[in-house]
Formats: C-alpha cells, sequence, structure tokens
C-alpha cells in the first residue's frame, strides 16, 4: 500500500528580509518533532521566498511609464503597479477591469505577474500597521525560483545530512476551470514531470502520450494545508512521494509556445 502523507509546520515566525529560511525551516521540523528522512520533499508557499529574499517593492518608488497609465486607465488598476507588472513580465496577453494576464519573465502565464499584496503588511515597521498602510508594499515573485529552490535544499542537506527535494509554490488560476490551486515556480532535487511514455497500463497497452505533472499535484496538495488567508503554514513536509528523486527544473512544466493552443 503507497501513502503519502503531507503535514503543515506550525511555529513559522513572520518571515522578513535577510531571514534565514533553511535554518527556520530545520528549527520549524524539530519543533513538529519530524526528522527529515531521504526522499522527503519540503514545499514552500512564494510568499516567504520573497520576503527572504528582498523582493519587497514599495509603490512609493515606482515611477509609471505612459504604457503602464494608459493600461492601469484601461484595467482601472494602481499605475504604479501595473508598472512592475510590465517589468516582470515578457507580454501582455489579456486585459479586463482588475486583471492583466501576462507571460511572467519566468516563462509561465498568470495574473498581474505573480504580484501579491495579501500579508504583505508585516513587512512595516509595527507603529504603521494599521489601517491600509500595507497595501502601499506589494511583493514580487522570486527573481530565479530554481535557484532558490536549489539553496535552501543544499543547506537544509548540508544541516541534517539527508537527500530531499525542494519545491516553492504559488496560487494560480486556470484558463479552463474556476478558482485557484497550487502551482510549482521553483523546482530542486525532484521531478517537475513524470514521463510514463513507453510503461504499460492495467491492461498492457503501451503508454504514448502521457506525461505526469508530479510537481504542479504535490503543489496543489501542498496548497490545501497551506491556505490562502491566515493561516500562518507556509511550509509542509511530504513523505511518501511516489516518484524517484532526481534533479528538476520548472521548465519541465512550461509547454512551448508553438503548442500552446490557448495563445
Amino acid at each position: 500500500m503507497s501513502t503519502l502523507t503531507l503535514t503543515s509546520l506550525q511555529h513559522i515566525p513572520i518571515i522578513r528580509h535577510g531571514d534565514n529560511l533553511p535554518d527556520i525551516v530545520v528549527n520549524a521540523l524539530h519543533e513538529n518533532t519530524i526528522s527529515l528522512e531521504d526522499n522527503d520533499i519540503l514545499v514552500l508557499a512564494q510568499k516567504i521566498v520573497s520576503k527572504a529574499e528582498g523582493r519587497a517593492v514599495h509603490l512609493a518608488t515606482v515611477t509609471p511609464s505612459q504604457r503602464a497609465i494608459k493600461l492601469a486607465e484601461k484595467t482601472e488598476k494602481d499605475a504604479r503597479l501595473v508598472e512592475l507588472i510590465l517589468q516582470e513580465s515578457n507580454q501582455v496577453l489579456r486585459t479586463r477591469t482588475g486583471t492583466i494576464i501576462v507571460e511572467h519573465k519566468l516563462g509561465f502565464v498568470c495574473a498581474n505577474a505573480g504580484i501579491d499584496h495579501s500579508n504583505v503588511s508585516s513587512l512595516l515597521p509595527e507603529g504603521e500597521r494599521p489601517g491600509n498602510a500595507g497595501e502601499e508594499w506589494v511583493l514580487l515573485l522570486p527573481a530565479e525560483p530554481d535557484r532558490s529552490a536549489e539553496i535552501i535544499r543544499q543547506e537544509i542537506q548540508s544541516i541534517t545530512g539527508k537527500r530531499i527535494g525542494v519545491l516553492i509554490i504559488d496560487s494560480h488560476g486556470r484558463a479552463w476551470r474556476n478558482g485557484t490551486v497550487g502551482v510549482a515556480i521553483g523546482i530542486a532535487g525532484m521531478p517537475g514531470l513524470q514521463d510514463l511514455r513507453g510503461e504499460e497500463d492495467l491492461f498492457g497497452s503501451i503508454l504514448r502520450i502521457t506525461q505526469v505533472g508530479v510537481a504542479d499535484e504535490l503543489a496543489a496538495a501542498a496548497s490545501l494545508l497551506m491556505g490562502q488567508a491566515a493561516e500562518g503554514t507556509p511550509v509542509v513536509h511530504v513523505r511518501g512521494f511516489p516518484y524517484p528523486l532526481h534533479d528538476g527544473t520548472l521548465q519541465e512544466l512550461l509547454r512551448p509556445r508553438e503548442q500552446d493552443l490557448f495563445r
């Protein structure tokens, strides 16, 4: 019998710029009485990685371009935020009131370049948090999430001596379904895509096209435990991942533009 166990780690403090995430995660594992084993995986919310890496921007420091001003008028968004969206994107694909769909510089399609307002007010000094002051701060995605995941993985492996995988996830909407789901944006020490082509199905037929987005499947499961509001559990420990660990990257999950029927 196969068992997959996901455990959200309690006692993760509010993360700030410069915090050592590997040390924080290892301490949380200890406080949750979890001893890492080979082939375990740690799933981290993008937000804590971005905070630790200093990816927060105060909108007062942003000067919008004319392009941003025009797009802001069309979408009824803050022109300073739109400027950041443009800076973080390769291309604007679709727009509507309140939303700008882009191809992010990292290669995937998402809303508003993944820039987030929620749970960012912790970046403010204690005396400035009441009211809507936090809305002046936004959080960009990590600049190189695969690299971030690899650094975290190597440091935790150095501390614990265990071979693990690390996944950084974010919440994305989908063009063909309602609701956001957790997706992988940074991968280290684990596959992003599991290619089952050439294997037999239950009845002996050879699989010809089946490739499984295992990193996204795990990201969605972990996102259930992390939640989307005030849960405060941005790290999930995983045991029993049903595929062998090996080096993977986000690129495995990105459909080439020439095969993308939605663009």
